[in-house]
């Protein structure tokens, strides 16, 4: 079977696994070629928890657009210490001053697709470019763009493997899961903010707004770039994978 074929077996194959076993088949078939990226929502903090319980030992980077909450970043060291891990960090290129210099002020307030790209995109590809797959806590349910996001796939935006454990997972299943096993979250989830990015572009949300109002408020976006679903085939994988029926 060559890699193509792997890959959309896996694809396939995947759709009726548990989040579970897709992690195992990811940290089984990519090892430390893997990496899950988060933001430390509360998806991302169901992701790392489950992989704590099956991998004993497993990689964890943020990309950290020196914009965060000061709540993101107090959960980031409690989920060092509590998983026993260090989450790596990559950075924009251009440092908060250097990007107000040369872009102007607040860019984020007219040009936010920019700012994205400079803050978020390219030093997420950066990372990926020393990875084989990498894993994500998007959700189908979140936007109109991740309605299709498959559980396995290959990553055409940045080349690699991208594995999405919890994409048929619903808001009411991750709660779910935070509360049995009592996993530590962003206390601003508590106070209206059900998605949290940067602090210049998150507000809280406003009864019987979308979860997703309290992002780049004032502008049509609702995503940051960084998950771009585009179906295609796993031509340039340089490297064999282990079956999909092996879970």
């Amino acid at each position: 079977m060559n890699t193509q074929e792997l890959i959309k077996s896996a694809e396939l194959a995947a759709e009726s696994w548990s989040a579970d076993q897709i992690l195992r088949w990811a940290f089984r078939t990519f090892g430390e070629d893997l990496a899950i990226a988060s933001a430390f929502g509360v998806e991302g903090m169901v992701t790392i928890d489950l992989a704590s319980r099956i991998a004993g030992k497993f990689r964890v980077f943020t990309i950290d657009t020196e914009f965060f909450f000061p709540e993101t970043y107090s959960l980031i060291e409690r989920v060092e210490q509590k998983y026993g891990i260090e989450v790596e960090r990559a950075y924009p290129l251009l440092s908060p001053e250097e990007q107000e210099r040369k872009h102007g002020p607040a860019l984020w307030t007219r040009n936010p697709d920019q700012c994205c790209e400079m803050r978020k995109v390219e030093p997420l590809r950066r990372k990926l470019s020393g990875l084989r797959a990498w894993i994500s806590s998007i959700r189908r349910d979140q936007t109109a763009q991740r309605t299709s996001a498959p559980k396995i796939s290959w990553d055409t935006k940045f080349g690699l493997v991208k594995i999405n454990p919890l994409a048929d997972w619903t808001e009411r299943q991750v709660w779910s899961y935070i509360h049995q096993h009592q996993v530590p979250y962003n206390p601003l989830h508590d106070q209206g903010y059900p998605s949290i990015g940067c602090t210049h572009c998150t507000r809280a949300v406003r009864p019987g707004e979308d979860s997703r109002a309290g992002r780049w408020s004032g502008f049509t976006k609702t995503e940051c770039g960084l998950h771009v679903i585009t179906p295609a085939a796993a031509e340039t994988i340089s490297t064999n994978l282990p079956d999909a029926t092996e879970v």
